[in-house]
């Protein structure tokens, strides 16, 4: 449809928005004991016996430690405007406390002094997942303490780095550390305690708050502080009573827990109501909801695809259907009430359906929440299952088809008021996918796992004709 007759079809972004991609620490660096690096959750987790597909571990990941300025080439070649990366808290600071390893911090000077000469703006997140295995030892995010120390790392590298980078995440999707990690657990350290998991959640909103505080302690007043959450697209099966309140109580685990007390100062009412047969949070001490509710610079939302959900049928049997791994511990803590569908549609290879108008949803949602606070995608994208053809190419037409949707959607949102600043692709490179090792790849460029070559897809030279046009070319255009 031409723009004329529907602006909100325009292909056409701001041009200032930010073109991106985004990766974590643990998936690609590998180089897991060099200089100084000590285990982290993860480490643990994956040489586990039976805890991820073929027993994959990020050992080696794709290398990226000493691999790091070839994909920084490779980044400038595609034309990408930014680059979103972790950093590796035991790599800085080991034991999870004390003086930092100024090996660990070198690499990431490295990194970012990297980037920046090819003209690529570098985005930190503090922690993607990755704890360092002593303080899991000492409790984990259950215990208050390990927001403390987080605040100490934060500080740490707000000091060696905030001179340089200009966009900060304190948190990755707190809702997958706390809840796949400590409720259901499927993912590190693998503890299925639903009420050490909703601990685990509030002191995950206590770090980013104190992480907050601490990194604009150390840093310039012009650089932008952030937090990106996985929230939720969750639809009701109908518009019944009981449909509605199954869909309340997931959104309130999915993004009240995490949204309410980081944007609003609460958690919601409704979430205590549900989850009083767990946990009665005496944890939540005095200020506490002050401190988290942190004025931001902006907001990063990570989005997938949409939820589907509907009271429980008590007599029904079988999988969780979720999306969220396979598990008998369920990552809901005290929701055994509700059912979760699959919402119809074509599917990526994790078994997602391609929804874009959940994106759309999401970003309307919080425009409407947080009224002035601009937004960044800084997660989203999908897993094929991708071959090289004889020609020596990678031809994804699915995920082609997948970021053109998605990418039409936050322009929709633009049109629709939404401030939405950036869109960062999930993920630039094939890498270790946490509990599912290297069988899924969700990268827009293609690694050999043997001798990790790296080849561009069909959707990453696409995607790089995008950010520098500042346009979408059509879908078969390459």
């Amino acid at each position: 449809m031409p723009d004329s007759e529907n602006p909100a079809t325009s292909v056409t972004f701001p041009p200032t928005f930010l073109w991106g991609a985004a990766t974590s620490a643990y998936q690609i660096e590998g180089a897991v004991r060099e200089d100084g690096r000590t285990p982290s959750i993860w480490d643990t987790f994956s040489h586990t016996p039976g805890k991820t597909e073929g027993g994959d571990t990020g050992d080696i990941a794709v290398d990226h430690y000493h691999r790091y300025r070839e994909d920084v080439a490779m980044m400038a070649e595609l034309g990408l405007g930014a680059y979103r990366f972790s950093v590796s808290w035991s790599r800085v600071q080991p034991t999870g406390r004390g003086p930092a390893v100024q090996k660990g911090l070198d690499f990431y000077r490295r990194l970012v002094d990297e980037l920046l000469s090819k003209g690529i703006q570098p985005a930190v997140t503090l922690y993607h997942w990755d704890l360092p295995q002593e303080l899991e030892d000492a409790g984990g995010w259950p215990e208050r303490d390990t927001a403390h120390r987080f605040a100490e790392y934060a500080r740490i590298v707000g000091e060696a780095l905030g001179d340089r980078v200009e966009h900060w995440m304190t948190v990755n999707e707190p809702w997958c550390s706390a809840f796949l990690g400590y409720a259901s657990g499927v993912h590190a350290p693998g503890r299925t305690d639903p009420a050490a998991a909703l601990r685990a959640a509030h002191h995950l909103n206590l770090a980013h708050g104190l992480g907050v505080s601490a990194l604009r302690s150390v840093m310039p007043a012009r650089n932008q502080v952030a937090v990106a959450l996985n929230s939720a697209a969750v639809r009701p099966l109908s518009q019944e009573p009981a449909d509605l309140a199954a869909a309340r109580k997931i959104d309130d685990l999915a993004s009240g827990v995490f949204h309410g007390p980081i944007l609003h100062g609460a958690y919601p009412e409704s979430l205590y109501v549900a989850t009083a047969g767990v946990t009665d949070w005496d944890y939540v001490l005095d200020g506490d909801l002050a401190l988290i509710n942190q004025p931001l610079d902006a907001l990063g939302l990570n989005y997938y695809t949409p939820s589907l959900v509907s009271a429980a049928d008590p007599n029904a049997k079988g999988p969780r259907a979720d999306g969220h791994g396979a598990s008998e511990h369920s990552p809901w803590p005290g929701v055994d009430d509700v059912a979760f569908h699959q919402t119809p549609g074509e599917r990526t290879e994790m078994g997602w359906t391609v929804d874009p108008t959940g994106l759309h949803e999401l970003i309307m949602r919080y425009t409407r929440e947080a009224p002035g606070l601009p937004l960044y995608i800084t997660e989203n994208g999908a897993a094929y299952d991708d071959k090289i053809d004889s020609d020596g190419r990678v031809h994804d037409p699915e995920r082609v088809a997948y970021l053109h949707g998605h990418l039409s959607a936050v322009r929709r949102a633009i049109a629709d008021g939404a401030d939405v600043r950036g869109y960062f692709l999930w993920s630039l490179l094939d890498n270790f996918e946490w509990a599912y090792g290297y069988g899924k790849r969700f990268g827009a460029v293609y690694v050999d796992y043997a001798s990790l070559e790296r080849t561009p897809k069909t959707s990453a030279r696409w995607y790089g004709r995008a950010a520098r046009a500042g346009a979408l070319p059509e879908v078969g255009a390459v």
